[in-house]
């Protein structure tokens, strides 16, 4: 199948600066809602992962089930993978107590893992090539890991490396300014550079997320979880 014809069955949005927006206040979103149900709820992080984990393996049926993108549907099966990718991260760092130096870690090697047998299988792991159901089980396996990975590099930054949420948000701001500088100055692959920002907004969406519902003590504004959710 040629390029134009991938493009036109794909199920995803165009990769545009509105995408990214989202994209952004999706993991926000992901980061409250996920906490909310972890700790406000105080149902635990394994509890939380399994309840979202539901929610992420439904919400993909339906998005690889759907005919032609569905731009709800596709942005609920984000925030899934937001939300599942909190608790998941929280768990390995915090009850299996890998930290999150071995968290980090080992969501990186599954997430370069999934990328490297996309790739192996399917011959490219662009989004431009997301037209049919294998290659949407791989993309959103991917996503998923990747949504982990960012929760775990947030708390990493903000807590252990001592940025704190606004120093993290400032940090994980400055290396997506480098991806635009790359994007627009250079000739690095496209591909690279749109998982690499897909990845660092999720750790921007977890440090702002945190930054809005921690308490004031811990470098946070204390807003509820419930109400601390963009719109």
């Amino acid at each position: 199948m040629n390029t134009s014809a991938e493009k036109a069955f794909s199920k995803v949005p165009e990769v545009t600066l509105v995408f990214w927006v989202i994209k952004i206040a999706a993991t926000t979103l992901g980061e409250t809602g996920g906490d909310a149900v972890s700790m406000s709820m105080n149902l635990g992080y394994l509890i939380g992962t399994v309840i979202f984990s539901v929610v992420f393996l439904a919400a993909v049926f339906a998005q690889i089930k759907a005919k032609t993108f569905q731009p709800f549907l596709y942005w609920t099966t984000i925030i899934a993978t937001t939300t599942v990718g909190t608790t998941l991260a929280d768990f390995a760092d915090r009850s299996l107590g890998i930290g999150y130096a071995g968290g980090s870690t080992l969501l990186i090697v599954l997430l370069f893992g999934s990328l490297f047998i996309w790739h192996r299988t399917l011959g490219s792991v662009s989004v431009s090539t997301v037209s049919s159901p294998k290659a949407e089980m791989f993309y959103w396996v991917t996503i998923m890991f990747s949504q982990t990975l960012g929760t775990a590099l947030g708390d990493w930054t903000a807590d252990t490396a001592g940025f704190g949420y606004t120093g993290g948000a400032i940090v994980f701001s400055a290396l997506l300014a480098l991806v635009v500088a790359a994007y627009y100055w250079t000739n690095v692959s496209r591909t690279l550079l749109f998982w690499a920002a897909f990845i660092l907004t999720r750790p921007l969406g977890a440090v702002v997320g945190d930054f809005l519902d921690k308490p004031v003590t811990a470098g946070g504004l204390a807003l509820s979880r419930y109400l601390s959710r963009p719109v």
